[in-house]
């Protein structure tokens, strides 16, 4: 890790600025966020496990946890961002976990189902097809860092959805 003046990360965040502060620690998803190689990939499949927890949960309350993990990601990626440098740096990945488990909350309980989600949601992340690209490019701090992943989330559901209606309709 190294610092300038203003004790802003100039460069990749380690177990130190991690550990540092409560909201880097979940911004970064617990510490799936610090490979430097696919930090997306690694936050993303981090949502699975935290996913099956929630399925613990009576399902009204899946919306309102979902809700709350989204509001709490504009805070939390607002200030690890400013901490960082950059407001929506590789390394923040709270994102990513928070958005997949709203795919998996439309997905059917299979593991093909939720390969085909995992693999949908991080096609449309790293694509970022309209309006997806407009929100990264022209919102920024935690509200902008959120809202990219839950445009690519809305566009893996309804493509998720679509594949199902599909099979349900002409191939079963």
């Amino acid at each position: 890790m190294h610092l300038i003046q203003e004790q802003r990360l100039i460069h990749w965040p380690d177990r130190h600025f991690l550990l540092r502060h409560p909201a880097h620690f979940l911004a970064l998803g617990f510490g799936s966020g610090l490979p430097r190689k696919a930090p997306g990939t690694w936050g993303t499949l981090v949502g699975i496990p935290c996913f099956i927890g929630l399925m613990q949960l009576a399902e009204p309350l899946h919306y309102l946890v979902l809700a709350g993990m989204f509001l709490l990601g504009i805070y939390i990626c607002g200030i690890a961002g400013k901490a960082l440098g950059a407001s929506d740096h590789g390394s923040i990945v709270w994102d990513e976990i928070a958005a997949f488990m709203l795919v998996l909350e439309f997905t059917p309980l299979s593991w093909q189902a939720w390969l085909a989600a995992f693999l949908l949601f991080r096609l449309f992340d790293i694509w970022k097809p309209f309006p997806i690209n407009l929100s990264d490019r022209h919102i920024k701090g935690g509200l902008g860092v959120m809202l990219d992943d839950l445009l690519a989330a809305g566009y893996a559901i309804a493509f998720l959805q679509g594949g199902l209606w599909i099979k349900l309709n002409y191939w079963s």
